[in-house]
């Protein structure tokens, strides 16, 4: 959903490249049907996504990473010491972090959905507006 969201934001200002991994992804597999519901409310579409595997290589190309819980940073950082510095949490600035809403109700993934949106208003305040 938050790359989706992201990306979405970026089309709009012309920005750089949006990508997605996942430290313990189910390579392959769609969004979840709840996930591409909720985007669709929003004018995404997320039914051609495919999770993949987060690699060194994908953490060495990228300029910010965007994580939704603290362990998850701290296992980018060890996965890539390069990373050291790129790797933020999406409630950084809120002092949250984005509940993971995998295999639970509705209720879960609006919640995460309102976490995610809520962090990208709080990076865009940070810094894609002011640059």
């Amino acid at each position: 959903m938050a790359e989706a969201l992201l990306r979405a934001r970026f089309a709009s200002r012309a920005r750089g490249t949006v990508e997605s991994a996942g430290i313990s992804a189910l390579v392959g597999r769609p969004a979840d049907p709840l996930a591409v519901e909720l985007l669709a409310g929003r004018g995404i579409d997320l039914s051609r996504h495919r999770a993949r595997q987060l690699t060194p290589e994908l953490i060495g190309r990228a300029d910010l990473v965007l994580v939704m819980e603290a362990a998850q940073q701290q296992a980018i950082e060890r996965l890539s010491k390069a990373a050291r510095g790129r790797v933020h949490r999406l409630g950084r600035f809120g002092g949250f972090e984005v509940e993971d809403p995998y295999r639970l109700p509705r209720a879960a993934f609006e919640r995460a959905l309102r976490q995610i949106e809520r962090g990208l208003d709080d990076f865009d305040r940070a810094f894609w507006k002011a640059a």
